[in-house]
């Protein structure tokens, strides 16, 4: 019988990272890999709408690919749709949400900076975040629109100045509020943390949740299927929506991560 694969869901090219880790913890599993395109960015839409998209294009996932688990690889759709997914929907599903619990862990000033899209920004989920895990914190967050659209688009071939200065409004703001540890609140900024670490200094750490999110997969897997062992059969591809997309701008990011063209769903 087929092994059914795990699949990624983001409006971009986000949520490659965490695909990529999850496949040296869990190697022999098959991957899929959806970048909706024609609904992004998901950073600002509305409730309702993104619910929409997002279960829309997982009916679309289901149907084509019949998935054992998803991980819905970005913070937005997370904190909006992953109750409603789980409702829906017989199998598990992974979500990605701001990693406050880990800043405010980390945190010795109690200054706690977080980048996300406008959504997540403004989101009552993250409000309970903050709330349930560093209520005794100020949390200064600001809203990259402008970054993750330059990422998906530009990112290979910008300059390293282009990238330090799309970077450069939301470091002044949280410069200038002291913070000491910043949260990745958005999985497409995972490829410009380099370049918020070295532009924040060594006073401030940079936090993502690659790493839980990457073991609680793994512990769902294991939990809920057989062992897979590495085969000539398993693979990774990545998938778009819509029409309107170029190949080209995705090659890229393909051939770092590894991953075979499935065409358009």
């Amino acid at each position: 019988m087929k092994e059914r694969p795990i699949a990624f869901l983001d409006s971009g090219v986000g949520g490659l990272t965490y695909l990529s880790e999850a496949r040296k913890i869990i190697p022999g599993e098959s991957f899929v890999y959806v970048a909706d395109n024609e609904n992004f960015p998901y950073g600002g839409k509305n409730f309702e709408q993104l619910k929409e998209v997002v279960i829309s294009v997982i009916d679309k996932i289901f149907d084509q690919f019949n998935p054992k688990t998803v991980v819905i690889a970005c913070n937005t759709a997370s904190v909006i749709t992953l109750k409603s997914l789980r409702k829906r929907f017989g199998i598990p599903f992974v979500g990605v949400v701001p990693a406050v619990k880990p800043a405010a862990q980390y945190t010795k000033n109690g200054r706690i900076g977080l980048l996300a899209t406008e959504s997540t920004v403004k989101s009552i989920y993250t409000d309970d975040l903050i709330q349930d895990f560093a209520r005794d914190c100020r949390v200064f967050r600001f809203a990259g629109v402008q970054i993750v659209d330059f990422i998906e688009n530009r990112f290979y071939e910008a300059e390293e100045n282009e990238i330090l200065e799309i970077l450069r409004p939301a470091v002044e703001y949280f410069r200038r509020e002291n913070v000491d540890s910043l949260i990745l609140g958005c999985t497409h900024f995972l490829f410009v943390r380099d370049a918020l670490q070295k532009l924040m200094g060594s006073g401030t750490k940079v936090i993502d949740s690659v790493d839980g999110v990457v073991k609680q997969l793994a512990k769902i897997i294991q939990e809920n299927y057989p062992r897979v062992e590495k085969s000539e059969d398993q693979y990774s591809r990545f998938y778009i929506t819509g029409t309107s997309y170029s190949r080209d701008t995705y090659e890229k990011f393909m051939d770092d991560f590894d991953m075979e063209w499935g065409g358009a769903i």
